[in-house]
């Protein structure tokens, strides 16, 4: 960089001033534009799979269940910039061209439909959550009965799918959510404060279930399919990448470490306060666990119900891309991107109409579309790009992640459908119902939980 200097007649040289000003300035637009790049992939880790944390804790128990949420957070930071490296190894910029270049038309196909799925189911639960959150808090406004259609689920998705989340996943240009993301960001930290201030009250009124404490259970791989699914955000990744304007892999590294530790703390406390406030009775959705009359609550379920909705443009972002490269060869004419986008927030929304258990999403989701995405594809491609051999040490990362990928896929998907988690329905827990439970009637419930297979 020239510094300004004086001229011999003691003027400064205007030029070089020019020029510095301009360098100060482009360094400040690159810095602004690193930190909503930055929040743009917080907001698309911290999705709606935050709320099944506590729950994984349950399926893993809460010791093991943090081990474990450090590994599938270091496991995916890894492969994330994996992914980015491939990508620059490969002379590709995006997922999509990177399997296509390394594994050709089949790998190609496979990787579109993980990566169409994944966001699409993704949208499908948004809309689940959204369901189950804005009609209980429509009737905490006084006048509005349970027979008011302010308290439909359906009237809720309706609404908010035609009023916010379609304008905005209209958008063409990612890098306009970022002031979004950000907003998300700060939401998601005021719920993750409303958990911690409950629990201090939830504990003493809500008995520990049997083996709340225990150090291990064996839905544990059930549990790595939720976190997955809360971590994975690979499909928005080159997305992201090409909206910085300096875009090399180190500033990515860069982002991609400071955005997963910001993004694992919060979803250790969450992860932690969720879990002791409700051990054995957490539910997949945890704003299913809190009572409808609870006022506190009540703000945090208006907080992560906005949190959501503004989540939702970003999958939708990624599911659009998906159909634009597969079958447009990536361009989109201002009719075909209207068309594209009112056809998938619409399958969406009428999915999420006919459904509203949101547990088997998230484990099916995590195992079927997570796990490839995060553990499998990437490192694949680094094998299968690296000039050294598999068994080199530089590549031992890369063989490991692979392969507990392939074991926890087909393990993950088994564990799911014969050991489901019990759906609440938007119904308010039986301890809500009466302001004294009695301790046989929680025992009760909980053999019978433990009876089924939840543990």
């Amino acid at each position: 960089m020239e510094m300004a200097r004086s001229t011999p007649d003691g003027e400064v040289d205007i030029d070089d001033t020019e020029l510095l000003v301009e360098e100060d300035e482009e360094d400040k637009k690159v810095t602004s534009n690193v930190f909503w790049a930055g929040s743009n992939l917080i907001n698309a880790i911290l999705g709606t799979g935050m709320i099944g944390l506590p729950y994984s804790m349950k399926l893993a128990g809460l010791p093991l269940g943090l081990l474990l949420l450090f590994g599938v957070a270091y496991i995916t930071d890894y492969s994330m910039i994996l992914l980015i490296k491939c990508g620059a190894m490969s002379g590709t910029s995006s997922y999509q061209s990177l399997v296509s270049r390394t594994f050709g038309y089949p790998g190609y196909l496979i990787l579109s439909a993980l990566q169409f799925l994944y966001p699409f189911a993704a949208m499908v639960s948004y809309n689940i959550i959204t369901g189950d959150i804005l009609p209980k808090i429509f009737q905490r406004i006084p006048g509005v009965s349970p027979n008011n259609i302010l308290a439909d689920r359906r009237f809720a998705i309706l609404g908010t799918t035609a009023v916010v989340t379609l304008p905005i996943a209209l958008y063409r240009n990612m890098q306009r959510l970022g002031k979004v993301s950000l907003v998300s960001t700060m939401l998601t930290s005021i719920v993750l404060l409303i958990v911690i201030i409950r629990a201090s009250s939830l504990i003493t009124t809500i008995p520990n279930t049997e083996h709340a404490w225990v150090f291990a259970k064996w839905n544990a791989v059930q549990a790595i399919g939720v976190m997955s699914f809360v971590f994975m955000c690979h499909h928005a990744c080159f997305l992201i990448y090409g909206s910085l304007e300096r875009a090399t892999v180190s500033s990515w590294s860069r982002i991609t470490h400071v955005s997963m530790i910001i993004s694992l703390i919060i979803s250790l406390q969450y992860s932690i306060f969720g879990y002791v406030s409700f051990t054995g009775f957490t539910q997949g959705d945890l704003f299913e666990n809190y009572c409808k009359d609870d006022n506190l609550a009540t703000v945090g379920r208006f907080c992560f119900a906005i949190t959501i909705i503004l989540t939702y443009p970003m999958e939708c972002f990624v599911a659009r891309e998906v159909i634009s490269n597969v079958f447009f060869g990536g361009n989109l004419s201002t009719v075909l991107h209207f068309t594209v986008t009112l056809l998938v927030v619409s399958f969406t929304t009428v999915i999420s109409l006919l459904s509203d258990c949101l547990g088997m999403v998230l484990e099916l989701n995590g195992v079927l579309s997570a796990t490839p995405l995060v553990f499998i594809i990437p490192t694949a491609c680094h094998l299968k790009l690296s000039s050294d051999r598999w068994h080199h040490p530089n590549n031992f990362m890369s063989c490991f992640i692979l392969l507990l990928g392939v074991i926890i896929m087909p393990v993950g998907f088994i564990m799911a459908v014969f050991y489901p988690q019990e759906c609440s329905h938007g119904d308010d827990m039986f301890y809500c119902l009466t302001n004294s439970t009695p301790l046989s009637t929680l025992s009760s419930y909980s053999y019978q939980n433990n009876s089924s297979g939840i543990k």
